[in-house]
């Protein structure tokens, strides 16, 4: 089983972020330009907040009966945001992501965001480790 770091280092380190204070307009410009379903929420440049997502914007816009201009990401976001530690496995992530209904971790050293996994990443890991253990089983009957 992989660690969170070890899925990192694959994957890569970018995250997509936005201030509190811009609107859910821009937010969801952001990730429709991006092709993603969160972003993280951050203040003072480096300071997780929050986490807005495409469930947070179909959910609790439609409560509100405002444009999407007209609202801010605080109002939208998730405040109590879930997330993982670096040397923590593929398997306490996904243990997380079904408690937790979430489809997105933030991944934390030292309270700084360092990454972003979501369940997408889980299972195209754990897809891949069967692949290989599969792999393995048949080169070992083929002997």
């Amino acid at each position: 089983m992989k660690t969170v770091r070890q899925l990192l280092e694959s994957k890569g380190h970018e995250v997509a972020t936005i201030a509190s204070d811009k609107s859910v307009f821009d937010a969801m410009q952001l990730m429709t330009a991006r092709n993603i379903g969160a972003l993280l929420v951050m203040e003072a440049g480096d300071k997780l907040v929050g986490i807005v997502t495409e469930r947070d914007y179909a959910r609790k816009m439609y409560m509100l009966n405002k444009s999407p201009k007209d609202v801010l990401v605080t109002e939208i976001m998730t405040h109590q945001v879930a997330y993982v530690r670096p040397e923590q496995t593929n398997e306490d992530c996904m243990a997380l992501i079904t408690e937790k209904r979430v489809r997105h971790l933030p991944v934390l050293e030292d309270d700084r965001v360092i990454g972003v996994l979501s369940i997408g990443d889980m299972v195209k890991d754990a897809i891949s480790e069967k692949d290989f253990i599969i792999q393995q089983l048949e080169n070992y009957i083929r002997r």
